[in-house]
């Protein structure tokens, strides 16, 4: 079989890396009995649907075994799934006029304030309507091409539900370095929260590495495992405001790995307000003011990072969302 290659981003820690196109997938014993497209679905970022195109067109395997797996075959425990993605097609994303909240702009870059419900860039689900599609209207095609077709210019993400400030390559150059200054930690990213519960300490660091959930594969958690990919994880946290239930705390970021505040914050006993995939039910303050909440109550505010061609230490901030700074309102005068 022709081992073929893409390139796909990393956003374990923010940057673009290519590999192989090859997926390998490791049953459990909670996945015994399952149809193989749910468990693939279940332990990847593919969708159902993608899952079943792949065992149909012959792209899924058991590891030893060259012959493709039966789409009515149920995974036992143990089995390891060998997926061949196949080569990215030519991006259909396409310039829309989405108008963007631009911070700063030159040359070289472009720093955007990116609301809260907005995808980074096209992907199964969300074809349009992205951060993607309303830069390439706005910066046509200057854009660096390194993201590749589907994400071009995209040096690192924030999910979907948090809103907050990005850099964006406008050039190949620009790309280069500053994935380099991120790889290396030289971009501060810090982020306003809100979290469940009152710290005892005014401030801390968690160091706990991140990979993905041994179970949920749609989800990250704190591990030490070769096998679910983890990396070192570092979260600066400081106290702003106690509101008893809650508080409203800020985190440095010095790595970037994929929903590490999210994971760290709920690791030390302090999920996100709002956050439906690392917490346990809502509380009755959220259930109460969930018309002020849109996804886990967290924002990138500010952005400091040295400009690719100047040299220049360039400092960014953007204001809380108003659905942030009503529940801050709210929670200041129900703990009084």
């Amino acid at each position: 079989m022709e081992n073929k290659k893409i390139l796909i981003t990393e956003y374990a820690d923010d940057t673009l890396s290519a590999a192989d196109s090859l997926l390998r997938l490791v049953s459990t014993e909670s996945d015994a009995g399952k149809r193989v497209d749910v468990f693939i679905c279940e332990n990847s970022e593919l969708t159902r649907s993608a899952a079943v195109r792949l065992i149909e067109s012959g792209d899924v395997r058991l590891e030893g075994n060259e012959r493709a797996v039966a789409k009515n075959y149920k995974v036992r425990r143990g089995d390891v799934f060998c997926v061949e993605l196949p080569e990215p097609e030519p991006s259909d994303a396409q310039p829309e006029n989405i108008p963007i909240d631009v911070i700063y702009e030159d040359d070289d870059i472009i720093v955007v304030n990116k609301p809260e419900g907005m995808v980074v860039h096209p992907a199964p689900g969300n074809p349009s309507g992205t951060l993607v599609n309303a830069l390439l209207y706005h910066c046509k095609d200057r854009l660096s091409g390194i993201g590749g077709v589907i994400r071009p210019g995209i040096v690192h993400r924030i999910d979907k539900d948090t809103g907050g400030l990005l850099v964006v390559a406008k050039n190949d150059e620009a790309h280069l370095f500053l994935a380099e200054e991120i790889k290396y930690h030289r971009v501060e990213r810090i982020y306003h929260a809100i979290v469940r519960g009152n710290f005892k300490e005014d401030s801390g660091t968690v160091d706990a590495p991140i990979g993905r959930h041994p179970v949920d594969r749609k989800k990250m958690a704190v591990i030490r495992s070769d096998e679910y990919k983890s990396r070192e994880a570092i979260t600066h946290w400081r106290v702003l405001e106690r509101f008893g239930a809650f508080t409203h705390i800020e985190c440095r970021l010095e790595t970037g790995r994929t929903h590490q505040i999210r994971v760290h914050m709920a690791s030390l006993g302090h999920s996100l307000m709002g956050d439906g995939v690392y917490s346990s039910n809502p509380t009755p303050f959220e259930n109460k003011h969930k018309s002020h909440i849109c996804g886990q109550c967290l924002f990138a505010s500010e952005l400091i990072l040295t400009h690719p061609k100047t040299r220049e230490k360039m400092e960014f901030c953007a204001p809380l969302p108003e659905n942030f700074e009503k529940l801050l309102s709210i929670l200041r005068a129900e703990s009084e």
